[in-house]
This record gives C-alpha cells, sequence and structure tokens, in this order.
C-alpha cells in the first residue's frame, strides 16, 4: 500500500506559533506532528504552515506570505498529493485590508480552485480537501500584542467565518470542518492555539483524514 500524502496549508497555527515566546511548538505538540502520529505509517504529513500567511493578498510589508503565490510550487513540490488540509483566513481580516468574512472566504475559493486545477494537470487526479474554518479571534485581542494588526471588528467578523466557508466547501466539493466549535485561541493573544488546542485538531482531523482517505 502506498503511503498517502497529507498537505497541511495554514498560517501561524499550522506552523505551531507559541502565543508566550513567539518560538516554535516542538512537533510533538503541533497539530501537525500529532496528526501523523494519530494517523501512523501509512500517510505521510507534510506541514506547510508559514506566520501572517494570507490566502491572496500581499501584506504591504511582507508580500512573500501571500498563500496564492507560494500554492503551486507547494502543490508541485508534494505531489502525488492524496489529501489537502487548507486552513487559512484569519490574517486576511488584519486591519490593513479591511475584508469581511465573506470576502476571505472567497479568497479561499480561489485557492480551492487552484488546488483542483493544478492538480489535475500535474498528477492526473485531484486531492480531497478538507476545508477547515480557523478559530475565531479572541475578544481581548485589543490586550494582545497583536491588537495593532486586528481591530475588534475582526473578532465579529472570525465569528462568522463557518458560515461562509461552510458554504463555500459545498461549492467546490470539500469537507467542510469548523475549527472553532472545538478549539479557541490562547488568552495571552487571542490568535494562536494552546498545546491542548492542538491535540483536540489534531483528533479531529485525523478522524476526517480517514473519511476523506475512503
Amino acid at each position: 500500500m502506498m503511503t498517502k500524502i497529507v498537505l497541511c496549508y495554514g498560517d501561524s497555527n499550522t506552523f505551531g506559533y507559541i502565543p508566550e515566546t513567539g518560538l516554535r511548538y516542538p512537533k510533538e505538540v503541533r497539530y501537525t506532528g500529532r496528526l501523523q502520529i494519530l494517523l501512523g505509517d501509512e500517510y505521510d504529513v507534510v506541514e506547510e504552515g508559514c506566520n501572517g500567511r494570507t490566502t491572496l493578498y500581499d501584506d504591504p510589508i511582507d508580500g512573500w506570505k501571500n498563500g496564492l503565490d507560494y500554492l503551486k510550487p507547494c502543490l508541485n513540490s508534494h505531489k502525488p498529493i492524496d489529501i489537502v488540509v487548507l486552513m487559512l483566513g484569519t490574517n486576511d481580516l488584519k486591519t490593513t485590508f479591511g475584508l469581511t468574512a465573506a470576502q476571505v472566504a472567497d479568497g479561499v475559493g480561489v485557492l480551492i480552485d487552484v488546488i483542483q486545477n493544478f492538480t489535475t494537470e500535474k498528477q492526473n487526479f485531484v486531492p480531497k480537501i478538507i476545508l477547515v474554518s480557523p478559530p475565531t479571534i479572541g475578544i481581548n485581542i485589543k490586550y494582545s500584542a497583536f491588537n495593532e494588526m486586528f481591530s475588534e471588528e475582526a473578532v465579529e467578523e472570525s465569528q462568522q467565518f463557518s458560515t461562509y466557508y461552510k458554504e463555500i466547501a459545498k461549492q467546490k466539493g470539500c469537507i467542510f470542518f469548523d475549527a472553532a466549535q472545538y478549539v479557541y485561541p490562547s488568552e495571552v493573544d487571542s490568535l494562536h492555539l494552546t498545546p491542548e488546542g492542538h491535540r483536540i485538531l489534531a483528533e479531529k482531523l485525523s478522524e476526517l483524514v480517514k473519511i476523506a482517505n475512503q
């Protein structure tokens, strides 16, 4: 039996950003690393998390964090990819972009189109896509070290993610998962997951990956 490749494409929560220090959780703590343990040797979990990554918008300071720009090279580097876990959108709610949850979801839809079209061309089959609606932004973001990047309006918009992501998943034929039902950001910075959040996310995603592989 060939090993199934699971690509986790996301931002700082996929990277494993530690809210207290800004460093990176050890592999066995990150949800991607825990997912690998739960799935076992039949799967190869590829970690592709980048702090600050957007869906398809150029940050005026860190333009290289545009998730659309890196998506095709990433897909080509790790092919053949069987399953994509896509969890992006939180950084699109930065004040600098001025976007709504609906607009962010539309950006995610563009990424899904790229995944489906590009893999059809480059590996002759389309991977199953698990679209993850990100955890909400914490209500205490105004007290966070990231308070200049995210307004309180971003908190409200993040609470609408699941509604719009679910519709995009339905339109594009993806498996939908609402992370906000199960995990919450740390009280330290209102953005990044705790070790417990990573554990829960890994457990829930492992179930979905197995379903996608059926």
